[in-house]
């Protein structure tokens, strides 16, 4: 019996499950929650109540906190690559990543530094998104390499 969530790795053109001697492989950490929350759902979802472009799930789910947004995947696409915008992004992937503290996922103490995310360029039309997790006292931190879409 498997444990845990399907662990989803980034790459070039999106998530990728990975099998080991037939099985899926699983994972007991926060990877693919946070993975999801930022690159889940429809990458052309702004955001907007009501848009018809947001993900099928989302259509019946009330509360905000399980909506599949992905603001920051939805920027990806819709923003130009600089480091003008590398705030947005920043931004965008904190709101997306908020759930975790509104559902007291990450860290009890819900201070700004709960969730940290930082987003870089380290190459041409490439961004990198570290994101810094606190829950129970642990830090748990990711990384994924994202192409950057609007070009």
């Amino acid at each position: 019996m498997q444990q845990g969530d399907v662990l989803l790795q980034q790459t070039e053109d999106g998530g990728e499950i990975t099998f080991a001697q037939g099985l899926v492989e699983m994972i007991g950490g926060l990877e693919t929650s946070v993975y999801l929350s930022l690159f889940g759902g429809n990458e052309d979802d702004d955001g907007r109540i009501g848009n018809p472009q947001t993900w099928w799930g989302n259509i019946q789910e009330t509360d905000p906190d399980f909506r599949y947004i992905s603001e920051t995947q939805y920027l990806t696409k819709a923003l130009p690559p600089s480091s003008a915008n590398l705030r947005r992004i920043e931004d965008a992937a904190t709101r997306d990543l908020q759930w975790l503290i509104n559902k007291r996922v990450a860290s009890s103490i819900i201070v700004a530094s709960s969730v940290v995310v930082r987003v870089t360029i380290p190459q041409l039309n490439i961004m990198q998104i570290q994101v810094t997790i606190e829950a129970n006292g642990i830090e748990s931190n990711f990384e994924f390499v994202e192409n950057w879409k609007s070009l």
